[in-house]
């Protein structure tokens, strides 16, 4: 209660009678119309009723507005509604609503209506027929429209879009069925639109099931990702596409390039790649040696399996021979199969002479021009074979494309390269016959350089050995001697080794001189100046009886004397024999030396050591530079079974190895060697066999003396 005493009643309402159930279905109902008409404004959708019977069409005011009419001016009749449609579009709607009539169905249609002030709107519009009674025609179609033209612009720019791509690009639904193709996918894929809207993929395009096509689609629909890639079209022949495809509500969109002309210009720069390193390759080998039938060996690995699937590589040995075939020789040959490797050796062996005159070989040599057979090679080759052998070997390696490339230098053909390829590959171009005649034309000139430096080296060679004569036979000294010429492109030098006798100024009657030196430069004018400074030595040795130090130093007066334009190193060694002090006491050996820059002499004694005869100090100069320089000599005892070893560089020093090195190891190997082997001849070859083994970077001049009695 209120502090100020005022009593309130407060009214409590009276009990109300709930309506009755009529009522509350008519309140249901005033309120779903309410809210369904509230729903259609907010859409803009207008509703129509044509009384098919009568012709009577009516419209809401809504679907008044969205024709810009009013009822006054709207006819009421279907005669009013064709006049509103665009003339375009007319026969399409009335055939929609016809066939609605007609089967008492649904109706639907998007049409475009012409405005009374000249715009053109897009209407969508649904309905459907009813019948006055189950199983009676339509009397009646009831429908509802709506305004559509937003949602075409917009689909109208995104088409125009589409349509002015330079790319293709088509839509497919979840059937894969077309929906959209542009403009540039309809030149591309070959087809217009009429063939391929509503047509499957895969029944349209047989050849890309199974294809990288559908093997990325359907990832892509399959994973929701979208995917890129790039292949070869199985629709477009010789055509590479680059295709981008991703999954969408509506299906599969797809844009696709062509990148047919970017993918020739790569194929093409691939191959120039591939043409230059085979270049380079086929250059590096053939330069890296000077032996012809090694280069020409190499010649035919590198061409196989790049160019051919087996290969035969020719010289041209005597080009004059009155048999052209006895002037061949098959040097080479190579396969990729390795199980016919051995029918290719025995083709190789014996089709020179199975060869016609009318053989292709035969053709190249003769017209210095390359034979190129495109098809048929076995046949063509076949038929220039007699019978045999040959012939039935040929038939087991079945060529089915070939080419013959001579290989020209200096005006002349000294050999020629034949390459073919098997029914599993594509036949030889022009652009292999091109690029082989270029293979052709460096290997002919590497190998006439090969050649000419054989001939040069040969001669070099044998000028060189004309002058290493055998030492003189001596009653207390062996001696062995050898020479060897190297390997590679220094092979032929100064080096050389002499021994003579020299008349001796004491009781000993005559003396042995050894002498090993080394001209400085590798070439026939090497050779020559060896020639002539060996000459010279020993002459003045001979004629003068000089010791060794004296030797040296008179060959540099008459060096300089001559003008003789040349370095040399050198080791002088004489042997000299003196009777020992004493009645009977028998004879003694001493060994006196002189160094013009050469490594150390050795000295392996009785007991195993091993000791360099040298003391190198600045008088050791060269020969050939300093004719005053005073020339060191030294001397030593030597007791029966004592072995002296005078070599060149080429023995102890090499690339991997200085010569201090190389002096010590060989120092080494004669400690372990000369107790156990008795034979001189022997131990020279163990020396050089275990000092440089079968390729020696440099000539080596190795002579070897052993002391037998006193």
């Amino acid at each position: 209660m209120p502090d100020d005493g005022v009593q309130v009643s407060v009214p409590v309402p009276r009990h109300r009678e709930p309506p009755p159930a009529i009522a509350l279905d008519f309140l249901d109902a005033v309120t779903d119309r309410v809210a369904w008409q509230l729903a259609l404004d907010a859409a803009g959708v207008g509703a129509f009723v044509w009384d098919v019977v009568a012709d009577r069409l009516r419209w809401d005011g809504r679907l008044l507005d969205l024709f810009g009419l009013d009822q006054a001016s709207f006819g009421s009749t279907m005669a009013a509604f064709d006049r509103c449609v665009h003339p375009d579009d007319l026969p399409r709607v009335r055939d929609a609503l016809e066939q609605a009539v007609d089967t008492c169905g649904e109706y639907e249609a998007e049409y475009r209506v012409l405005l009374p002030d000249g715009a053109v709107r897009w209407i969508q519009a649904r309905g459907r027929a009813l019948a006055d009674r189950p199983g009676g025609p339509a009397v009646r179609v009831v429908g509802a429209a709506y305004d559509t033209t937003a949602v075409r612009e917009g689909e109208a720019r995104i088409g125009r879009v589409l349509e002015s791509m330079s790319s293709a690009f088509f839509q497919l639904d979840h059937d894969w069925r077309f929906t959209y193709v542009n403009s540039e996918a309809e030149r591309l894929l070959g087809r217009g639109r009429a063939h391929l809207l509503g047509e499957s993929l895969w029944a349209t395009f047989p050849a890309a099931v199974g294809s990288p096509f559908e093997n990325h689609y359907r990832e892509a629909v399959s994973t929701g990702r979208a995917v890129s890639f790039e292949a070869h079209s199985p629709a477009v022949p010789d055509a590479w596409f680059e295709i981008r495809a991703w999954p969408s509500p509506e299906g599969l969109a797809v844009y696709f390039a062509d990148i047919s002309a970017r993918r020739a210009a790569q194929d093409a720069l691939d191959r120039s790649a591939r043409r230059l390193a085979l270049l380079a390759s086929v250059s590096e080998a053939l330069t890296s040696t000077l032996d012809p039938t090694e280069g020409v060996s190499r010649l035919a690995s590198l061409l196989v399996p790049q160019l051919g699937d087996w290969c035969l590589v020719t010289l041209v040995e005597d080009p004059h021979a009155v048999d052209w075939r006895r002037g061949l020789r098959d040097v080479a040959w190579s396969h990729t199969d390795a199980s016919r490797v051995e029918t290719l050796r025995e083709y190789a062996s014996l089709r020179l002479g199975a060869m016609t005159d009318a053989s292709y070989l035969a053709r190249t040599i003769r017209e210095m021009s390359s034979v190129l057979m495109e098809s048929d090679a076995a046949d063509k080759i076949a038929a220039v074979l007699v019978p045999g052998v040959a012939r039935d070997r040929l038939r087991e390696l079945a060529p089915s494309s070939a080419m013959a490339v001579p290989l020209r230098a200096r005006g002349r053909t000294v050999g020629v390269v034949s390459l073919f390829r098997g029914p599993g590959r594509c036949a030889f171009s022009t652009a292999d016959q091109s690029l082989l005649e270029d293979i052709g034309s460096r290997a002919a000139l590497a190998l006439d350089n090969a050649r000419l430096y054989a001939s040069q080296r040969d001669v070099s060679e044998a000028l060189q050995r004309s002058m290493l004569t055998d030492p003189p036979r001596a009653e207390h000294l062996e001696i062995a001697t050898r020479y060897t010429p190297a390997g590679e492109a220094a092979r032929i030098g100064g080096d050389w080794y002499d021994a003579f006798l020299q008349q001796s100024r004491g009781p000993g009657g005559r003396d042995v001189v050894v002498v090993v030196g080394d001209v400085v430069g590798h070439d026939v004018q090497a050779a020559a100046a060896m020639g002539q400074l060996r000459g010279l030595l020993r002459g003045l040795a001979v004629h003068s009886g000089y010791a060794p130090a004296a030797v040296l130093s008179g060959v540099d007066v008459v060096m300089e004397s001559l003008r003789m334009e040349t370095t040399a190193t050198a080791v002088v060694a004489r042997f000299e024999r003196h009777p020992r002090p004493g009645a009977g006491a028998g004879e003694e050996v001493v060994l006196r030396w002189a160094h013009a820059g050469h490594p150390p002499a050795l000295l392996l004694e009785p007991d195993g050591a091993v000791t360099p005869l040298a003391d190198v100090n600045s008088n050791d100069l060269l020969l050939g530079l300093d004719p005053r320089t005073p020339r060191a000599e030294r001397c030593a005892f030597l007791e029966p079974g004592s072995v002296v070893v005078l070599y060149t560089d080429g023995l102890v020093e090499r690339r991997d190895r200085d010569i201090d090195q190389g002096i010590g190891a060989l120092a080494e190997l004669l400690r372990d060697l000369g107790p156990r082997v008795q034979d001189l001849e022997e131990l020279s070859d163990l020396l050089l066999e275990g000092m440089v083994g079968d390729g020696p970077e440099d000539d080596v001049a190795l002579l070897v003396v052993r002391l037998t009695t006193t």
